[in-house]
C-alpha cells in the first residue's frame, strides 16, 4: 500500500511540472511567489548569464518576507528578488520590476503581455517554480494567444525550496505545494 502511493505521489508531482524551452527570448520574467523566489531569481540569473535574456523582469504581489536585521524592516519578496539577481551578478540595469500589484498568476499574464505588446518584443521565457509550471504555462498561452509572441518556460530543478517529487507529502509545505496546485489549476480551468 505504501508503495502505491508513493508512487501515486511522485507521479502527482511530476504531472505538474512542464518546460517550454526557447533558446533565447527578449525577456525572461520572474513569476512573482513569495516563498519560492530565491530559486526562480537564480534559475533566472543562470540563463541571463548564459546570454538567453538581456533583460529580466520582475512581477510584483505586494507580499513581505521576514525580518532583516540589515534593513531593520520586513522587505517585500520583489525587492529580495531584486538583491538576489544582483547577487548572482545581474546588474540593476538589467531588470526591469513591473510595480504594479498582483493577485495571481493570471494578472502576472496580463500584465506582462501589456508589458511586452508595448515594446512590441517577440519572445518571452516565464521562469518559475516547478510544481506551478504546468499553470503557468497554460495560463501564458492563454492569455497571449493571437499576439504571435513565442512563450518558453523553465524552472529549477525540484528540490531547492519546492520539495522534492518523491517526498512532497511527507512535509506540510509539499501539501500546500502539490496539492494546493491541483486546487489552483482547477480554479484556473474553470474561471479563466
Amino acid at each position: 500500500m505504501l508503495a502505491a502511493w508513493c508512487v501515486f505521489a511522485w507521479g502527482a508531482a511530476r504531472l505538474l511540472i512542464v518546460h517550454a524551452e526557447l533558446p533565447r527570448a527578449d525577456v525572461a520574467v520572474v513569476l512573482g511567489g513569495s516563498s519560492a523566489y530565491e530559486e526562480r531569481t537564480r534559475w533566472a540569473a543562470q540563463f541571463w548569464s548564459a546570454g538567453r535574456a538581456t533583460e529580466i523582469i520582475v512581477t510584483n504581489d505586494g507580499q513581505r518576507g521576514g525580518w532583516s536585521n540589515a534593513e531593520q524592516r520586513n522587505p517585500f519578496f520583489v525587492e529580495r528578488a531584486v538583491a538576489e539577481l544582483e547577487r548572482a551578478g545581474v546588474p540593476r540595469a538589467s531588470v526591469v520590476v513591473l510595480s504594479e500589484l498582483v493577485t495571481g498568476t493570471h494578472d502576472e499574464a496580463i500584465l506582462i503581455r501589456r508589458y511586452v505588446e508595448d515594446r512590441k518584443l517577440r519572445s518571452v521565457l516565464i521562469v518559475t517554480s516547478p510544481y506551478h509550471s504546468r499553470r503557468a504555462l497554460w495560463t501564458m498561452r492563454k492569455v497571449f494567444a493571437g499576439s504571435g509572441v513565442k512563450i518558453g518556460l523553465v524552472t529549477p530543478p525540484p528540490g531547492q525550496q519546492t520539495p522534492a517529487p518523491t517526498t512532497w507529502w511527507l512535509h506540510v509545505r509539499g501539501w500546500s505545494t502539490v496539492a494546493g496546485e491541483y486546487v489552483k489549476l482547477v480554479y484556473y480551468w474553470r474561471f479563466h
